[in-house]
């Protein structure tokens, strides 16, 4: 029992020891002061080690004209946090003196620094003094700055096809691209500045600008000289002055006169715009061939012959005609085979003067109709196989038609939806949203209603009974050998411009 009490003892007197020996050691191993220089706490604090004073401490020096000295105080409120500091008059202009004095050398020491950073190159200094007279100093300043990306790649295509040979299914290729954003700004003297600037994903070669410029002095007869990206502005409105020129430009100064001269060459274009009444007014030059092509075509040959006649007491269109039902047949280019059919289309059905068939005796006037010619009835007939689209080149060329030009097959045409064109019910026309291809054909099949009666061109998929995979008969407008020469040729309307503007008024 006595042991134990010993050791409890022993426990209690150490712990008291190291408690007094911890306060007689109360120093940092790191000590630092916490009075800063003379006379602010704050002053000569440079390490960032040293944290600020918090917002609620308030430095102030100010004049105390009973004393006739100047007096530093740090106050926490209303309370002093420190005990005030004065200094004399003398006293207070070293230390002002001192301070900018300071500052004026840490400005230059930050300065040069940034100076390094920003540029790799140093400064080149150049001796003798024609180079000094020349450009007003011996230095050479050059700060080029911006990245360069280059992109290198290899491309390996492989085809499992085996009606290709063996060394062609595989096709390597290299792939190269670069990326390049530079801009270099320099002076050389005090006279000569320099400013280049370069972007490979400029999207306008304007944005790309290059300049020299030479700048003398008061006295000098030379003020300016600019090379490179340069402009000419000229005061008053009688000669207009140029911009995004690229070339040299001098400014001369003999006595009172000065010249100004140019050679260069223009990179822009200038445009006058009028606006009157709220509405912009444009001119409009456009040569005779420079018409709308492969966008709008003539149904047929009637509506062409007959287009002016029905022009001739506008506002009122004169015509007997009014197009009821059309579909507009296409090349598929696409991968959507939803509105798709096989169809045979043919230069002659339903033209009063066919080139291979003959015009049916029985039948008067020239208005379109399949009964007008022999043409459908033949095809649908003598050569009724090719309703099969394999049958189709065999059965014509051997009735001598000429594939491409006096009758296209198409297997899986598109059918344009009504919102890809519009046509003119009284006149005979449709208008593509967007232009065919030379290698894509034009066909159509509509019915229309002349002086009470109703009649049919081609065959339309919804109205002929006829279902897939049978190919429907058409009237082919554009063939792929669409040339001059053709028979369609004319059925193309050429008196159609594109403007470039919308909401246009006459």
């Amino acid at each position: 029992m006595n042991h134990r009490h010993n050791h409890i003892f022993l426990i209690v007197f150490g712990f008291l020891l190291a408690i007094g020996a911890n306060a007689q050691d109360s120093t940092l191993h790191f000590p630092f002061s916490d009075k800063g220089s003379y006379p602010l706490s704050i002053s000569g604090q440079s390490s960032p080690l040293y944290l600020q004073n918090p917002s609620n401490i308030k430095s102030q020096v100010f004049y105390d004209p009973l004393t006739k000295k100047y007096v530093f105080t740090e106050t926490m409120g209303s309370w002093n946090y420190r005990t005030p500091t004065t200094m004399t008059m003398n006293e207070f202009q070293r230390y002002e003196l001192n301070q900018q004095v300071k500052d004026y050398w840490r400005m230059k020491a930050s300065g040069s620094s940034l100076e390094q950073q920003l540029s790799f190159i140093p400064p080149i200094q150049v001796g003798g003094e024609a180079f000094d007279k020349l450009f007003g100093s011996n230095v050479i300043n050059i700060i080029p700055t911006g990245s360069a990306e280059l992109i290198f790649g290899f491309n390996l295509s492989k085809q499992d096809n085996p009606n290709i040979s063996e060394k062609l299914r595989s096709v390597p290729s290299f792939t190269f691209d670069e990326k390049i954003i530079m801009n270099v700004a320099g002076s050389i003297g005090n006279k000569m500045t320099m400013d280049i600037s370069y972007n490979t994903e400029a999207t306008f070669d304007f944005e790309n600008q290059t300049k020299l410029e030479y700048t003398g002095e008061e006295d000098e007869i030379i003020k300016k000289i600019e090379a490179g990206n340069v402009n000419l502005s000229v005061p008053g409105s009688l000669i207009n002055g140029s911009q995004s020129l690229f070339g040299f430009k001098t400014e001369l100064q003999f006595g009172k006169l000065t010249v100004t001269s140019v050679f260069s060459q223009q990179r822009g274009e200038s445009s006058v715009i009028t606006v009157e009444g709220g509405a912009q007014l444009s001119e409009f030059s456009i040569t005779v061939d420079d018409y709308d092509v492969n966008k709008h075509y003539f149904l047929s040959d009637y509506f062409r012959e007959n287009y002016n006649k029905a022009m001739s007491r506008l506002p009122i269109i004169t015509s007997d005609v009014t197009v009821t039902r059309i579909e507009v047949w296409v090349t598929n280019k696409t991968t959507n085979f939803e509105q798709s059919r096989n169809i045979v289309a043919v230069n002659d059905l339903a033209e009063p003067y066919p080139m291979f068939y003959m015009r049916d005796p029985g039948q008067t006037g020239n208005y379109p109709r399949n009964e007008l010619n022999n043409a459908y009835e033949e095809l649908t007939t003598t050569h009724s196989s090719i309703r099969d689209i394999k049958n189709v080149t065999t059965e014509l060329e051997g009735a001598g038609l000429v594939l491409g030009i006096d009758y296209e097959k198409v297997e899986n045409a598109r059918l344009l939806t009504p919102r890809e064109y519009t046509f003119n019910d009284k006149l005979g026309y449709i208008s593509l949203n967007t232009a065919l291809n030379t290698d894509e054909i034009l066909a159509v099949a509509y019915e229309y209603t002349y002086r009470g009666q109703t009649f049919r061109v081609g065959e339309l998929s919804q109205a002929s009974g006829i279902s897939a995979p049978s190919s429907l008969m058409m009237k082919l407008i554009k063939p792929t050998n669409y040339t001059p020469r053709a028979y369609t040729w004319d059925l193309m309307m050429k008196n159609v411009y594109a403007l470039g503007a919308y909401q246009v008024v006459e």
